[in-house]
């Protein structure tokens, strides 16, 4: 049986770890070996960085399929752009809130939306309404990440 780590400011891997109380060779064990309790330790001590297939693994062995949101948004370049980071699973009922908020903004944005491509340009003036739009389009798709992440979680 491996020792229960003391390491302060531990990263997010050895923390979903930890939290199931995994060693690194059950890591090993459970993903076939594919997945070394020494390729474990130097993510987790970080002088090794992830890649997205050990972080596939990893989410599937702890059911943190946040980890992999955490990757993609934090340590890969396309990811920080375009994926939208979600701090926090809540339950159900405040997802599927968010949800609907994020729908009644944007099916209001669309009469304005129709208006402003009619003419197929944007002009100075119908600028600023686009970017409401693009923002409201962002916190809907947080919205769908965090509803795909907890569904994710759930049905593992």
């Amino acid at each position: 049986m491996g020792k229960k780590s003391i390491k302060e400011n531990k990263n997010i891997y050895q923390q979903a770890r930890d939290e199931i109380e995994m060693t690194r060779a059950a890591v090993e064990d459970a993903t076939g070996g594919i997945l070394t309790s020494s390729r474990v330790e130097k993510i987790e001590n970080g002088s090794l960085n992830a890649h997205p297939e050990d972080v596939i693994l990893m989410a599937e062995v702890y059911n943190k399929p946040e980890l992999c949101n955490y990757f993609c948004t934090n340590e890969c370049q396309i990811g920080k752009k375009y994926v939208p980071e979600v701090e926090t699973i809540h339950d159900l009922p405040q997802i599927t809130m968010e949800l609907l908020s994020n729908l009644n903004a944007l099916n209001h944005d669309k009469e304005r939306i129709i208006d402003i491509t009619a003419d197929g340009q944007i002009s100075a003036d119908e600028r600023e309404d686009f970017e409401l739009f693009r923002e409201h389009l962002s916190e809907m798709s947080l919205a769908i990440e965090t509803l795909k992440l907890w569904v994710d979680k759930e049905l593992a």
